[in-house]
């Protein structure tokens, strides 16, 4: 399984903007702070605002800022907004194929592989929906390097101003 590179973008967005409650920095500044894209990066802001993660303020002084408490967001909220709510695994019904192959109906229950492959999805999805973009800030304020971190909170205090 692999995630969307917006997904990771997403989540630094959600985190940055976690980092002081109602920090509003427009898409330009997110994408700058990061490094990537604006173009690239207001469609997954879009994604976000659609799905009530992020709120859009329009004027001078507009941009984006979380919608919700950063405890109220679950890493599982990002990556759903961005890549979808899906399954990561998609089965074709391969054991339909082949010189072993019997009509439908002689599968009533997906194949173990199936089977396996949902409960795994499922507790992917229960340890992402059991972290917040809070745990993410504080994981970042703890395991950051200072330097890191000193220059991101420069940066940031400029780009309130």
């Amino acid at each position: 399984m692999q995630l969307s590179q917006g997904v990771e973008w997403a989540l630094h967005c959600c985190t940055l903007l976690g980092v002081a409650p109602g920090l509003t920095l427009s898409g330009r500044r997110l994408a700058e702070f990061h490094g990537v894209p604006e173009a690239y990066l207001a469609k997954h802001l879009q994604s976000l605002s659609r799905a009530g993660i992020v709120e859009s303020l329009p004027g001078a002084r507009g941009g984006y800022r979380l919608a919700r408490a950063p405890r109220d967001i679950s890493v599982l909220d990002v990556v759903e907004a961005i890549d979808g709510r899906g399954s990561t695994f998609r089965c074709t019904e391969i054991r339909q194929r082949g010189p072993a192959k019997l009509p439908r109906t002689k599968y009533p229950k997906p194949c173990g592989i199936h089977a396996l492959m949902d409960r795994a999805d499922a507790a992917w999805r229960a340890e992402l929906a059991s972290a917040s973009i809070a745990d993410i800030v504080m994981s970042v304020a703890r395991d950051a390097h200072p330097d890191g971190l000193a220059k991101g909170a420069k940066w940031l205090t400029s780009a309130m101003r």
